[in-house]
């Protein structure tokens, strides 16, 4: 046990609307200590020990363990290695807080942050340097994070975080936009790149089954000032992960920068378990990233609006047929993407359209039927954000979609952020492309509406890959996957494509990717359109409502008195029960329910089949899907 000194008491307070419960002590001793954070529920506990001077952390979940003892510390670029050896505690601090916040979007209408933190305040022994580390506990999961005490600047060269997971743990490692493949924590794939750092490198947001039963998302929240991290196989042990700090940006040959310099007191990002008994507790559980992220930073934000975005083609034309099918089909957007300023990756004035668009006639053509136009960028034609960003919002603009953006060291977190605070103060939305990771900051400034970091789903993933995505990519935060109904190329049913709408986060969602209006001239064809006309992009309300990882999901998101239940199946044909106890139990609904026919040659070729039926909270749906297929329901109360 800790011996204590100055030991105060607060029994509860209000403070910002929140219950707070708080307490403090000056610790006279090292010796060999842990403390816990647990949960409101119970169920979670973090804890970090201190034996022999060095620093450890835990976690369990109904006293199942989750992580084994596990590396803490930091190392700076002097050599001093902080929680390694001859640690000293000098403080310890403790509250409970519960509060609620209302989100400008998201999944649901408002969200609980409710949680158990244990601090340590500590000293290194050789060098007197002073830091903290500090433990949260909620019922969705757990985090941690360090912070430099000490006022000045200091150098960081590596995290020391470990992550040791029980025997017979599988993790689902995806590198860049690569699909992703189960394997052991030791047995990461290596891969080798002269633009970006190479190893046993997997990305985050990591999905993690472990034997006993339960399920962790490992992820990152609030990182700023810092590099973006990965984890690592560590060799010579079996089920740990190490978290590794980004030297290069992703797809860049630009400058390897091994360490961050930052101004002190500085607090490095979270380091984040979503946790859960079930798959889908890891949907349910992800606004946890959001939670620890800093709170919103714009005082008006009544302009942003999430919503659905149509790609046009590179001509004038085709952009006010754009607009004319937005308005036909209930979509807030229309854009044009890589071309409209010339060739992407040669052109670096993005302020003159091609000789084939008339981006004036367009916008004003937009504006004046209720359409926001959004242009695509790349990186290399963002350098002078404020100015091109202040022109663009002298157009009518509405938002901007950031291509092959860089994401990976202290430099680059840094210039992501300054484009969505820039973005934000043009009244602009912003989309980053490419492999840029979330880390929550879409709370901070939640213009930063959408962004890819995944592998896209213009590149026809498999079933197996999509149905992976909610419990991994997608709890990290927004996920830009440009939903391709009616594309020949698809290795889906076009049911799996519409149920992407409901079963996935996104914000700001591009739908008929590779499609253009001409293509949906015979509606009769396509009754799909009829879903993507009604479903929104934010909710009121949301619930993972079935899943077996790796064979199919299934979610059901509210919006008013509507809901909207998207199922996904890999490439194994099935019948799942789905029990419609979500629903408001006084009153029924009529259920419409878009299904797969009967199966074709291939995926593609299963037609849809429209049905409808009355149904109540008490009703159980079994959604028939073929291979590859899905199932969309619109759920509207009778009456």
């Amino acid at each position: 046990m800790l011996s204590r000194r100055g030991l105060l008491k607060g029994a509860a307070l209000t403070a910002g609307g929140a219950l707070l419960s708080f307490g403090t002590a000056q610790v006279a001793h090292a010796a060999d200590s842990s403390i816990t954070a647990t949960s409101p529920d119970g169920k979670n506990t973090i804890t970090m020990s201190l034996t022999g001077g060095v620093l450890s952390w835990s976690v369990k979940r109904s006293a199942t363990t989750v992580l084994n003892n596990s590396v803490l510390g930091l190392t700076l670029s002097d050599g001093t290695s902080l929680g390694t050896g001859n640690v000293s505690v000098t403080k310890y601090q403790h509250w409970t807080r519960d509060s609620t916040w209302t989100p400008v979007f998201g999944r649901n209408s408002t969200i609980r942050d409710h949680y158990q933190e244990m601090r340590w305040n500590l000293q290194d022994g050789p060098s007197g340097v002073n830091f903290s580390v500090q433990l949260r506990a909620y019922d969705t999961g757990v985090a941690m994070r360090y912070v430099l005490l000490d006022t000045g600047s200091a150098t960081i060269s590596d995290e020391l975080t470990t992550w040791v997971f029980p025997d017979s743990t599988t993790i689902y490692s995806a590198r860049d936009e690569d699909a992703y493949s189960a394997v052991a924590p030791d047995a990461i794939p290596y891969t080798v790149t002269s633009s970006t750092d190479y190893g046993y490198l997997s990305d985050l947001p990591l999905l993690v089954t472990l034997d006993s039963g339960l399920f962790a998302t490992v992820c990152e929240s609030s990182r700023v000032d810092y590099p973006r991290s990965m984890v690592s196989s560590v060799t010579g042990e079996s089920n740990t992960l190490k978290t590794y700090l980004m030297e290069k940006s992703a797809r860049s040959a630009g400058t390897t920068q091994t360490t961050s310099t930052v101004t002190t007191p500085f607090t490095t990002p979270w380091r984040v378990l979503v946790l859960g008994d079930e798959a889908t507790d890891l949907v349910d559980n992800a606004e946890l990233v959001l939670n620890l992220a800093p709170a919103c930073a714009l005082s008006d934000t009544s302009w942003i609006k999430p919503g659905k975005v149509f790609r046009c083609e590179l001509t004038t034309d085709a952009g006010t047929a754009g607009v004319d099918f937005a308005v036909a089909r209930n979509l807030d957007y229309i854009e044009y993407d890589a071309g409209w300023y010339g060739p992407e990756f040669t052109t670096t004035d993005a302020t003159v359209a091609i000789d084939a668009i008339d981006l004036t006639t367009v916008i004003d053509y937009a504006t004046e039927n209720g359409v926001g136009v959004i242009l695509y960028v790349n990186r290399i034609a963002a350098t002078d954000p404020d100015t091109l960003f202040a022109l663009y919002r002298s157009w009518g603009v509405a938002g901007i979609k950031l291509g092959f953006i860089n994401d990976g060291t202290q430099t680059m977190t840094n210039q992501i952020i300054t484009w969505a605070k820039t973005a934000a103060k043009y009244e602009l939305l912003i989309d980053m492309h490419d492999d840029v990771r979330s880390w929550g900051y879409e709370r901070t400034y939640p213009n930063w509406i959408s962004l890819e970091g995944v592998r896209g789903n213009e590149h026809f993933p498999t079933a197996t890959n999509n149905i992976l995505l909610p419990f991994a990519r997608n709890i990290g935060g927004p996920m830009d996957y440009t939903i391709c109904y009616g594309q020949s190329r698809d290795q889906t049913t076009n049911n799996h494509q519409m149920a992407m709408a409901a079963v996935y986060y996104q914000p700001l969602n591009f739908l008929y990717w590779y499609s253009k209006p001409s293509a949906y001239s015979t509606t009769s064809k396509w009754p799909g359109l009829a879903w993507f006309d009604a479903v929104p992009t934010t909710w009121d309300e949301s619930q993972a409502v079935a899943a077996s990882l790796g064979e199919y999901v299934a979610v059901a998101r509210r919006s008013g008195t509507t809901w909207f239940l998207g199922v996904m199946n890999n490439e194994d044909a099935r019948t799942v029960s789905i029990p419609l106890d979500f629903l408001d139990g006084s009153v029924s609904y009529t259920a419409t329910i878009y299904a797969d026919g009967t199966a074709g040659s291939t995926p593609h070729a299963t037609p849809t089949v429209v049905t409808s039926r009355t149904v109540t909270a008490g009703t159980t749906l079994g959604v028939a899907m073929t291979s590859a297929g899905g199932q969309a329901v619109i759920l509207t109360p009778v009456g």
